[in-house]
């Protein structure tokens, strides 16, 4: 493209020469001048700049891999999470204690641990019997209000043969020294030979995932609002295990706590975050270590 600068010497030097004949002044042409050279900068053609439409990203979603929650399918999944159904204990709906919270407690837990952890979860309730064979199927097994449970010899049996195979129990919601009686008792039954002990805090559950350096004592809701979080003469909130002889954790207590409220009620305005974090955090990493020992 010829400059405006050139062109207007150009048209200048023309016009200087047509001076006399046109009787026009220097100024008079240095203004003709650019005039021109102005007008003929305007009429030249623009290059031509081709765009084109950044296509949209396209979003990734958690449907692309796994079944969508609207459709889902226990067929090969990796983690179910599995409630214990026992004997005993009776005053509860669904015919025992053991349904407690359920299943509204077991499925938002799910959906929690669906959006925290890359585990590939059953998005449904899975509730199985102590003496059903297919038990073993599933690595993590809950059971709460154990201070009402009465198991029958093939129950206490069947959750023997479970933990010696590499199964793990995560104990929840029960209170105070007569309940830890009763579960103490029953516990006996199907491991008779091993201690109960005090889990330390420098053991992996507290810090497999996420770091726990306190045990902390998780009231029901109509606790959460105020006053004293515990019930009956369970002050103390308490981790304790039961290990294999290889050390492996086989069954977590949770004692003088509740848990699974924390779940049920996690998403509600009224129920103090500090707790259902706990309650999600130690879960969590319950999980995992019941998933990889």
């Amino acid at each position: 493209m010829v400059s405006l600068w050139r062109l207007t010497r150009r048209m200048l030097d023309a016009l200087r020469r047509h001076a006399r004949a046109l009787g026009a002044t220097t100024a008079t042409l240095v203004l003709l001048a650019c005039a021109a050279a102005w007008a003929a900068e305007r009429t030249e053609v623009a290059p031509r700049v081709e765009t084109r439409a950044a296509e949209p990203q396209r979003a990734i979603r958690r449907e692309d891999f796994r079944p969508a929650l609207m459709n889902p399918n226990a067929s090969g999944r990796e983690f179910f999470f599995t409630r214990a159904i026992y004997s005993g204990g009776g005053r509860r709906g669904y015919g025992g204690s053991w349904a407690t919270d359920y299943p509204k407690a077991d499925q938002q837990f799910l959906t929690i641990i669906n959006r925290l952890v890359d585990l590939d979860a059953y998005e449904r309730e899975n509730a199985v019997r102590l003496d059903d064979p297919e038990l073993r199927k599933f690595p993590f097994l809950y059971a709460l209000e154990v201070g009402y449970m009465y198991m029958t010899e093939p129950e206490a049996q069947g959750l023997r043969s479970y933990l010696l195979a590499g199964g793990f129990l995560m104990i929840d919601d029960f209170w105070g020294a007569r309940e830890w009686a009763n579960f103490e008792s029953e516990i006996k039954r199907v491991l008779p030979e091993y201690q109960i002990v005090e889990v330390p805090l420098d053991h992996p559950i507290f810090n497999t995932v996420y770091n726990i350096d306190a045990v902390v004592q998780v009231p029901n809701i109509s606790r959460a609002q105020g006053g004293p979080t515990w019930q009956r003469d369970g002050v103390v909130p308490h981790l304790r295990g039961i290990f294999d002889e290889d050390g492996r954790l086989m069954v977590a207590i949770n004692w003088n706590t509740d848990i699974g409220d924390a779940w049920e009620w996690a998403e509600s305005p009224y129920y103090p975050l500090k707790y259902s974090t706990y309650a999600i955090e130690i879960t969590v990493n319950l999980i995992v270590y019941a998933m990889s020992h």
